[in-house]
């Protein structure tokens, strides 16, 4: 299952909770196309990794969470263990991107987080 993280509050309670297991936390907005598309697979990988707990953050609404983790692009993938980063998931791609701003349509170098087996690598690699 995947817990939709509001503000400050809920994601420190959220990571507290999770204790030792790894935490894999998505940093998404409802109008990004690549987010989209990612969300069903990252919802399944919450069924399939049961010791594993995952978020989701919407940018939009948590803007506090957003910049407190420093989110330029969406989805970003950020894992953590016993309340601090293990690692930021992303990778370069030309692509177009999602941007906090609301483009759609620019071409650019940026760093996306939209690569499933490479997500499910990290979360095998930190479990």
């Amino acid at each position: 299952m995947v817990q939709n993280i509001k503000d400050m509050d809920e994601f420190k309670a959220f990571l507290k909770a999770a204790g030792n297991k790894l935490v894999v936390v998505e940093f998404s907005a409802r109008w990004c196309g690549p987010c989209k598309r990612i969300y069903p697979v990252f919802h399944a990988m919450s069924v399939q990794y049961r010791s594993v707990m995952f978020a989701n953050v919407d940018v939009d609404n948590a803007r506090e969470l957003a910049q407190t983790y420093q989110i330029k692009a969406v989805p970003t993938f950020q894992l953590f263990k016993q309340t601090k980063k293990v690692t930021l998931f992303s990778r370069i791609k030309r692509a177009i991107c999602c941007y906090r701003s609301g483009s759609l349509s620019e071409p650019i170098f940026e760093l996306c987080g939209a690569d499933a087996k490479k997500l499910e690598e990290k979360i095998r690699e930190f479990m």
